[in-house]
């Protein structure tokens, strides 16, 4: 029986759950599964979604399966079992194995961001859950009983427990926590494009050096580069040139890489985004409104597990509802649950890019993905 399915003391919820990304939706699975009936709203009209990849590594997989969505997930992705370290100058030090938590499927997968979102979303309709676009949350009263919520459509909803799964900038945080850490810029970036996959790429490789480099193959005919940067004052790049400027950016980087890099030529099809972290140590809820995902425990991508802990916490909140008296005990247990893992996470995925940055040693990327990858394999 998947984890969201237990039996419990509180069952048939009204749940509003704020945020339709990857946490968002893998929260409303993992709820419906559970009986829980669950909306979701999501700011942006168009519930847009970058059109490059993500990696999903070990424990993510093991979380699909818990979820109930494997079977799609990895027919819609492309599965690899091990991580490549290559030294700036291209040559390779160490293939480090994953572990395969679900046995006869693969350890990790690298996916399309539209092609993820849309095995999730489909499963969280096909379940029950109402997800309505260009919506926000413009109040929050929580009487400690219902949660009264007004809309920014000019609706209103009462519901048993709110999430706030709205991301690094959560609106949802600043009013329940107006106290708690905020971003912070780390003086990296991040630079993402996708390619033709190169012939026998069958593992993420990791290029160290101060400009990190990853190729993540993600379909049979697809892979996706992502390029970490320092970018002092945290300068913005127009569109006009930034296929351009991102070639730039490999010149220092392996040979294989710069000739990869030749393909960057479509300035639209560039990812760019500055790196920020953020990590709340104090309470993720106030009464009946929790939080989860970046809004709570932003990381950088340097470990590739922002996403995937997002995962896991919808499907530890969706097991400490089905198991607590009251909705507040619930979201204290899962916040218990949660942090150590993701501090570890957000904290060393950080040490790597200061490394990287020169404001701290650097770190060497063969033992840091082995630790990961045994602090993930733990259960959840």
């Amino acid at each position: 029986m998947p984890a969201a399915q237990q039996v419990g003391f509180m069952q048939n919820l009204d749940i509003l759950i704020i945020g339709a990304g990857i946490g968002g939706l893998s929260s409303a699975i993992a709820l419906n599964r559970a009986g829980h009936r669950v909306t979701l709203i999501e700011r942006d009209p168009e519930w847009s979604v970058y059109g490059v990849g993500i990696i999903q590594q070990s424990n993510v997989v093991r979380a699909m399966d818990q979820l109930g969505v494997l079977d799609s997930f990895l027919d819609a992705a492309f599965g690899f079992d091990a991580v490549e370290i290559f030294v700036p100058d291209g040559t390779m030090v160490a293939r480090v194995p994953s572990p395969r938590l679900v046995e006869g499927r693969p350890a990790n997968v690298g996916i399309g961001r539209r092609a993820l979102q849309k095995v999730l979303g489909d499963c969280a309709r096909a379940l029950g859950s109402q997800i309505r676009l260009g919506v926000t949350a413009d109040s929050l009263d929580d009487d400690g009983h219902k949660v009264a919520v007004g809309f920014s459509d000019g609706t209103t909803g009462i519901y048993d427990a709110v999430i706030g799964a709205d991301g690094i900038y959560s609106d949802t945080r600043a009013k329940i926590l107006p106290d708690a850490e905020r971003p912070e810029f780390t003086g990296q970036a991040v630079w993402r494009y996708n390619f033709p996959r190169s012939e026998g790429l069958d593992a993420l490789q990791v290029y160290n050096g101060p400009i990190g480099v990853g190729l993540v193959p993600m379909s049979e005919t697809l892979m996706y580069m992502f390029v970490t940067t320092p970018e002092p004052g945290n300068p913005r790049y127009p569109i006009e040139g930034i296929a351009e400027a991102m070639r730039g950016k490999l010149a220092g980087c392996a040979p294989s890489v710069r000739a990869l890099g030749e393909q960057i030529v479509d300035d639209r099809a560039v990812v760019y985004r500055p790196l920020e972290g953020m990590l709340v140590t104090g309470p993720w809820s106030r009464g009946r409104i929790g939080l989860l995902g970046d809004a709570v425990h932003a990381t950088t991508p340097h470990l590739g597990q922002g996403a995937g802990m997002a995962v896991e916490d919808a499907i530890v909140l969706a097991e400490e509802l089905g198991r607590a008296e009251t909705v507040e005990a619930a979201f204290h247990a899962y916040r218990d649950r949660r942090f150590e893992r993701c501090a570890y996470i957000v904290r060393a995925s950080l040490a790597i890019c200061h490394g990287q940055l020169g404001i701290a040693p650097p770190v060497d990327n063969h033992k840091a993905t082995g630790e990961m990858f045994a602090v993930v394999s733990q259960p959840i």
